[in-house]
């Protein structure tokens, strides 16, 4: 068993079930956690969570990570009670029937398996493809629609009932790594802000934005409402320190290297640079990627936030994205609130990163 202590506001956020559009659970945990350090907090119609410091500051510094997941939504059940699903976010298909899952129903959670033809009763060229959603199913142990209706709603949407598991030392796996870690990195940034009560110039406030998972609609609408001077966006990144990973074509960065800082075209230059300056004066390692366009993350809809912001991406390494048992160093995870810390105490009035 590791004897590495998880944070007790990162296990409940990885518990948490929070498909995109349905981020209760998610926000339940920042809200018990980040709330009571904030001068300020507030929802939203979308379902963010804004949590302010130093209201009265300058320059605004937003701080985000994305709380949504990946999840399945339940669209037609037929007469003999099996349920069919659509995908909510990027599945990998080849990775969805076999599993446990958790549905979130009106009278509670109902547990069900998705299941497929067996490999028995497939032929040879059945047995080479990858299974279309419709010939999926999530079986609930019923054998009527109208049982299953009795326990679910079309609607309802279902997670991975994969927990986080410790296997060595501080790696460990999970069903939604991306992007708790994320939501994880930004709350505890403003509680060790506000716990250290050193007087910051910046006004910081950080967001759990929700469904970026389906189009980084959460971010595009608090980046508005916040309408920050900097922004700093986290999310995971790829490791790609294992088999089958071509580093010629995905670059180099690996589980437990620290965190990645972006640079490119999403990547505001002067942000980039005091990530790197914040992380060398820490001693924290840290590894960089190049990527020529908007990346898939907040920091794309931050940054064409109404006049522009000064956005800077940091990713957290961790391996087999999008499946239901994601990997990650959670050192890695510590560094970055360390790094985020230390951005937002060395900015000063009027600091806009404009170049």
């Amino acid at each position: 068993m590791s004897s590495y202590q998880v944070p007790a506001f990162l296990a409940e956020l990885l518990h948490a079930r929070s498909p995109s559009g349905y981020e209760a659970e998610a926000q339940a945990v920042f809200d018990r956690h980040v709330k009571p350090a904030a001068d300020a907090y507030t929802g939203d119609a979308l379902g963010n969570r804004l949590a302010t410091l130093n209201p009265a500051g300058d320059p605004v510094l937003m701080l985000a990570g994305h709380m949504d997941e990946l999840g399945l939504i339940i669209t037609f059940v037929n007469k003999d009670g099996f349920l069919y699903f659509d995908t909510i976010g990027g599945h990998d298909l080849s990775v969805i029937s076999g599993r446990r899952v958790i549905i979130q129903a009106a009278n509670g959670p109902v547990k069900g398996v998705t299941g497929k033809r067996a490999i028995h009763l497939m032929d040879d060229e059945d047995r080479k493809k990858v299974p279309k959603k419709h010939e999926i199913w999530i079986d609930i142990g019923v054998s009527s629609k109208k049982a299953a209706l009795a326990r679910v709603s079309i609607g309802d949407v279902a997670t991975y009932d994969h927990e986080l598991e410790l296997f060595n030392g501080s790696i460990g796996t999970a069903r939604a790594f991306d992007n708790k870690v994320g939501a994880y990195v930004v709350g505890e940034t403003l509680i060790r802000l506000a716990r250290e009560k050193k007087k910051l110039a910046a006004k910081v406030v950080s967001v759990a934005t929700s469904q970026e998972e389906i189009g980084v609609r959460g971010a595009t609408t608090s980046a508005y409402a916040v309408n920050p001077h900097l922004a700093l966006a986290v999310d995971v990144g790829h490791a790609t320190d294992h088999p089958d990973c071509d580093n010629r074509k995905f670059g180099e960065t690996k589980l437990g290297g620290g965190p990645i800082l972006c640079r490119g075209a999403n990547i505001n230059p002067i942000v980039y640079d005091r990530l790197v300056k914040a992380a060398k004066k820490l001693k924290i390692p840290y590894q960089i990627e190049a990527d020529p366009r908007p990346t898939g993350t907040d920091a794309r809809a931050i940054q064409m936030g109404r006049g522009g912001v000064a956005t800077g991406l940091v990713s957290i390494p961790l391996r087999y994205m999008h499946t239901p048992s994601e990997v990650v160093d959670l050192h890695d995870v510590e560094r970055c609130v360390q790094l985020f810390v230390e951005f937002a105490k060395g900015l000063q009035k009027g600091d806009y990163a404009h170049w």
